[in-house]
């Protein structure tokens, strides 16, 4: 059978707002899945997430976020059984940067756009659950990730919200691999 390169390949569609900067000070609302769905992060138990170690690294690799690039702040964010839902704060000065929870901050570095942001919290965070569980290059998240720019201090509290009460609606949740 012979094959001959397709002249016109499928092109993924980007999901991002065209034209917008992304390394521009605001404040992000991001989720980010696991490949296939797979429940490793942790149980949900009368509402509450329960996280087991793998869950804790995600956790830990969410936070270094913040320690490892100064123009980046933590706000509300929840590790679910499959997922992570979280608000990524790009500060407009170079300076700032931090989290509720963050250690003392590495090195400056140069300041990446939310996409690289994320980017590098899949690469520790597979990392380190990889080195765990033995399963070196195995792929932990899925190619792409949700976000929302958050344009208000209204908005801002209805995710911060929906990030604190997402563990409650978990028998409802389309990321429930359970839920038809």
């Amino acid at each position: 059978m012979n094959h001959r390169p397709n002249p016109t390949p499928h092109r993924r569609r980007s999901i991002r707002l065209k034209g917008y900067d992304y390394t521009q000070g605001g404040a992000y609302y991001v989720t980010i899945v696991i490949q296939r769905r797979r429940t490793l992060f942790g149980d949900i138990v009368e509402g509450e997430m329960q996280l087991n170690d793998t869950g804790q690294l995600i956790a830990n690799a969410w936070e270094w976020l913040a320690t490892r690039y100064p123009h980046v702040e933590l706000d509300s964010y929840v590790v679910m059984p499959n997922h992570l839902h979280g608000i990524i704060v790009i500060t407009s000065d170079h300076r700032r940067g931090g989290s509720r929870t963050a250690r003392a901050r590495t090195a400056p570095t140069r300041r990446k756009p939310l996409g690289r942001l994320i980017g590098a919290f899949k690469t520790v965070s597979t990392k380190q659950v990889n080195l765990a569980h033995g399963t070196p290059g195995r792929l932990l998240w899925q190619r792409n990730y949700y976000e929302h720019v958050i344009r208000d201090d209204e908005e801002w509290n209805r995710v911060r919200e929906y990030i604190a009460s997402n563990p409650m609606q978990w028998e409802m949740d389309v990321e429930n691999p359970n839920v038809p």
